[in-house]
């Protein structure tokens, strides 16, 4: 029994087929099926059903798979926990970053994390919440930059700035003259959403929770992107809510239509998460003193009160 076999058993788990496996793995397919084959004749059973398509793992099979997990995990660290000895910052780090955060953070510490540690070969991923949480916990993903907190036993979470939430509030909107704006002129039917399965739409949701405003017979519009919510907005479909650092592209037409919250503005707060068992701590280190840095001078607000990203059911 070898490493290599039983990482070529997790890629046909994950993939269910022995050629996008052996794809993955970067070897040929009739080699990816004899060193699987050989473990199975070593251990005199059937890791997976080849009969069906896709292929299944069997019962017994799985308990292999969730073993060979564990085995390979901690073979993978035994070269983190050298490189951290050593002080070491390089190798490849997978991070995925949630969709309403990268757009803005990505092109704000990229250069600067590039230039200041030229060995790490830092592999991203937009993913959402849902995502970043399976992947962490398969292993697929090294650290993500998702809204916090999530209290999960298995993660870790740094923050890395606390967000304010940005009313953009149309000239012809029932808020417009309010030079700023409190949680209770907020009306959830009055507010155009991100789609579901984005955490700043159930922020958003969390936020207007305990509001009393409600507009009746009025619709509801959901959108993939802030900047269709903000179009939307000045063709008098409602107004919405923004990221602060989604608000500073804006053109200086668009930005007087900005609405402040007074003190303490309601605030989302986002974190490096990663599992309790990852060892690359000196490249998530680097990431989170590099990310603080340039948002430091971006983000001045201080008194905030943080929402949760869980949306109440």
């Amino acid at each position: 029994m070898t490493i290599t076999q039983l990482q070529y058993v997790l890629a046909v788990a994950e993939h269910q087929n022995f050629t996008l496996a052996a794809e993955k793995s970067f070897v040929t397919q009739p080699t990816l099926s004899m060193q699987v084959q050989k473990l199975e004749d070593e251990l005199g059973i059937l890791i997976f059903d080849r009969s069906k398509k896709p292929i299944s793992i069997t019962e017994i099979g799985k308990k292999i798979v969730a073993q060979a997990k564990n085995i390979v995990a901690e073979a993978e660290r035994i070269k983190d926990i050298v490189d951290q000895d050593k002080g070491y910052v390089g190798g490849e780090f997978i991070l995925g970053i949630i969709p309403t955060v990268m757009p803005t953070l990505l092109p704000m510490f990229l250069q600067t994390f590039v230039k200041k540690y030229p060995k790490v070969k830092l592999v991203i991923k937009e993913q959402n919440t849902d995502e970043l949480i399976r992947n962490l916990q398969d292993g697929h993903l090294d650290a993500g930059i998702a809204a916090t907190p999530l209290s999960i036993e298995f993660l870790k979470e740094r923050p890395l700035y606390y967000e304010p939430f940005v009313g953009y509030v149309p000239t012809n909107h029932r808020l417009a003259q309010n030079p700023e704006l409190e949680v209770n002129d907020l009306a959830i039917e009055d507010i155009l959403l991100l789609q579901d399965g984005h955490c700043f739409r159930d922020g958003v949701i969390n936020l207007c929770s305990s509001t009393k405003n409600r507009l009746e017979d009025n619709f509801q519009i959901e959108s993939g992107s802030f900047e269709t919510l903000v179009n939307l907005s000045n063709e008098g479909m409602g107004m919405t809510l923004l990221p602060f650092l989604n608000t500073l592209e804006l053109d200086e037409k668009k930005k007087k239509n900005l609405r402040h919250f007074k003190a303490p503005s309601p605030a989302r707060e986002i974190s490096l998460i990663y599992h309790k068992n990852e060892l690359k701590i000196q490249i998530i280190d680097a990431l989170k003193d590099v990310i603080s840095s340039v948002v430091r001078g971006a983000i001045t607000f201080q008194d905030v009160k943080i929402i949760s990203p869980v949306s109440i059911k």
